[in-house]
C-alpha cells in the first residue's frame, strides 16, 4: 500500500527544504507527477479533486418520466409496483428509447429513495441507535432461534425459543422440534411458569407465522391467528409487533442478541444428547448459570436485577391455556396415523377409524371419541415413525410368523422394551412348542403388560424359565407376587402408550 497523501507531502517538504532538490528530482524520488510536487511545494492540505458530474446522455431526457412512474406506485401495494424489467420494456415500446437495463436501474435506484422521502416526509436516517429506559416488570421480547444438535450419530435442526425480560435480561430458552404454533404457545406457557408471572407492558415480536396472519400495509396492524389472539388475551398480554423484514430486527434486539451469545456459548459445537428432554435439562443448568452474569458495565448481576423485577409482573391466570392443537386423523392399513410428516402407531382395532389428536409441543395424545387410545413423545426429523409392539399384539395372535423380522420388534429391542427375558422365553418356547404355538405363546406373555408392571412381568418370566415350564399361569402367578412384594397393585391397567415400555 502506498503512503496516506498528507505524509507523501510532508516527504517531499521536507527533502526540498532539506536536500533542496529539484521537482524534478523530488517526481522521481517519490514517483508521482510534477504537478502533485508543485501543489505539495504550495500547500501542505491535500489537492480535492472534483467528482466529476456524470451525464446521461440517453436516458436524460425520460428522467422525468420515470419520476412519474415513481410517484404512482409509491401509492400502490408492493407486489403491484413496476419492476425494473418492465420500466425498461416500457420506454424502449411507449417512448422510443434505447437506455439499457443497467442505466435504469441506476437511476431508478438513486431516485426511488429521494422520491418517498419527500411523499412521505421522511427524513434522512442517520445511523446509530437510541439507549432504550427499560421499566422493572414491564416489557419483554420473544422470538426464534434455528438450532443444530446431534441426537444419536444424526445432526438435527431444531429450533430454540427465547423470551427476554428487557430489564434484567433475564431469558427464558428452550429447544423444541419445531416452530409451529402449539409450540409456540406451550413455549410462552412454559416461560410464564419459570418467571412466575407474566410481563405488565408490552412483549416485542416479528411477524412469526404462528402469530401474524397478515401485515397490514404501511401500518403497526395485523390480522392475527384467532388461536394465538385467544392465548395472548387469556393471559392479558400486550403485544408489539415489529417492522417486517431486516428493518425491524433493531426493534427488538436484546432477544437477538441474547439467541446468537446464548448459541455461541452453550451450543457451540453442537451439543450430542439422546433426547431433547436430556438438552432442555442442560439448557436449564445453563440459564442458573446465567443469573450471575454482568451484562455489559452493570454494576448489578442479572439474577440481582430479576429479583428486583419478578416482584412486579402480573399474575398468571388462574385456569391453563390447553396450548395443543386438534386435528383429525384416519388410520392405515398398517394401524398408523400421518401428524406433521411423521407416522405413529395405534391399537390395530382402529384401523380404517378417523381418531383425534391433541398435537402438543413434545407429544401427542391420541382419542376415539373422549377415550384416550394412544401418546407418544413426538418425533423431532421429518419421515420418522414411531410404533409399539402393543398395538399389533391382536394382529400378531393371527399371524404369529410376522413378529420375526417386523419393524415394530425391531423398534422394540432398541427402545429396550423387548428385553433379555422376553428373548429367553421365546427361544425356549419355539423350542419346546415350534416357531408358530411358540411366538404365539409369547404373545399371550406380552399382553401381561397392560395390566402390570414390566418389572413385574420380567420377574414372572425369570422365575419360570428358572423352574423349567412356559405356563402362562405361573408368569401370571408370579408377577402379582412380584407386584405385591412392592408394594403395587398386581392388576393395575397401564396407561395408553406405557405398555411394554423399559
Amino acid at each position: 500500500m502506498g503512503l496516506p497523501v498528507e505524509e507523501l507531502i510532508r516527504r517531499v517538504r521536507r527533502d526540498r527544504e532539506v536536500e533542496g532538490l529539484s521537482i524534478r528530482a523530488l517526481a522521481r524520488k517519490h514517483r508521482v507527477g510534477r504537478k502533485f510536487v508543485r501543489r505539495a511545494l504550495a500547500s501542505t492540505i491535500p489537492h480535492q479533486r472534483k467528482t466529476p458530474e456524470r451525464q446521461a446522455p440517453v436516458l436524460g431526457p425520460f428522467h422525468e418520466i420515470i419520476d412519474s412512474w415513481l410517484r404512482q406506485d409509491a401509492s400502490l401495494p408492493v407486489k403491484q409496483r413496476q419492476t425494473l424489467v418492465r420500466m425498461t420494456a416500457r420506454l424502449r415500446e411507449e417512448h422510443g428509447c434505447p437506455a439499457a437495463y443497467g442505466a435504469v436501474r441506476d437511476y431508478v435506484g438513486k431516485r426511488r429513495r429521494q422520491l418517498e422521502a419527500e411523499l412521505f416526509s421522511v427524513p434522512a436516517a442517520l445511523p446509530g441507535f437510541v439507549p432504550r429506559f427499560n421499566v422493572p416488570g414491564q416489557d419483554a421480547e420473544v422470538d426464534f432461534g434455528e438450532l443444530f444438535v446431534r441426537i444419536g450419530d444424526q445432526l438435527v435442526k431444531c429450533y430454540l425459543f427465547v423470551l427476554r425480560l428487557c430489564y434484567s435480561g433475564f431469558a427464558i430458552h428452550r429447544a423444541y422440534p419445531s416452530s409451529s404454533q402449539e409450540v409456540f404457545l406451550d413455549a410462552h406457557a412454559h416461560a410464564f411458569r419459570v418467571l412466575g408471572g407474566v410481563p405488565a407492558g408490552q412483549i416485542r415480536y416479528d411477524n412469526l407465522t404462528p402469530a401474524v396472519v397478515s401485515v397490514v400495509y404501511r401500518s403497526r396492524d395485523r390480522v392475527e391467528n384467532p388461536r394465538w389472539k385467544a392465548f395472548h388475551e387469556h393471559h392479558g398480554l400486550t403485544v408489539w409487533y415489529c417492522q417486517p423484514g431486516k428493518s425491524g430486527a433493531h426493534e427488538k434486539g436484546g432477544v437477538e442478541g441474547e439467541i446468537g451469545y446464548f448459541r455461541r456459548t452453550y451450543l457451540s459445537p453442537p451439543p450430542t444428547v439422546t433426547d431433547l428432554d436430556e438438552l432442555n435439562s442442560m439448557i436449564d443448568e445453563w440459564q442458573e448459570r446465567e443469573l450471575h452474569r454482568h451484562i455489559g458495565q452493570r454494576s448489578r448481576s442479572i439474577g440481582q436485577d430479576f429479583a428486583t423485577e419478578a416482584k412486579l409482573l402480573k399474575p398468571l391466570p388462574t385456569e391453563p391455556f390447553d396450548t395443543r392443537l386438534q386435528l383429525s386423523c384416519v388410520t392405515d392399513r398398517y394401524a398408523m396415523i400421518n401428524v406433521r410428516a411423521n407416522r405413529y402407531s395405534v391399537p390395530a382395532r382402529f384401523i380404517g377409524r378417523r381418531l383425534r389428536v391433541m398435537l402438543g409441543a413434545e407429544d401427542l395424545l391420541i382419542y376415539h371419541g373422549v377415550t384416550e387410545v394412544a401418546r407418544h413423545r413426538r418425533l423431532i426429523a421429518r419421515g420418522e415413525e414411531k410404533v409399539e409392539l402393543d398395538h399389533y399384539l391382536g394382529i400378531l395372535l393371527g399371524r404369529p410368523g410376522a413378529l420375526q423380522g417386523s419393524r415394530v420388534l425391531h423398534h422394540a429391542r432398541a427402545q429396550g422394551a423387548f428385553t433379555s427375558e422376553h428373548e429367553a422365553y421365546w427361544a425356549k418356547a419355539r423350542k419346546d412348542l415350534g416357531d408358530q404355538d411358540g411366538t404365539r405363546a409369547l404373545i399371550h406373555i406380552l399382553l401381561l403388560h397392560r395390566h402390570n408392571h414390566p418389572a413385574d412381568v420380567q420377574h414372572g418370566i425369570r422365575t419360570a424359565l428358572g423352574l423349567g415350564t412356559l405356563s402362562l399361569d405361573v408368569i401370571a402367578l408370579e408377577t402379582r407376587k412380584a407386584a405385591q412384594a412392592a408394594g403395587r397393585a398386581p392388576t393395575v391397567t397401564a396407561p395408553p402408550g406405557e405398555h411394554l415400555q423399559p
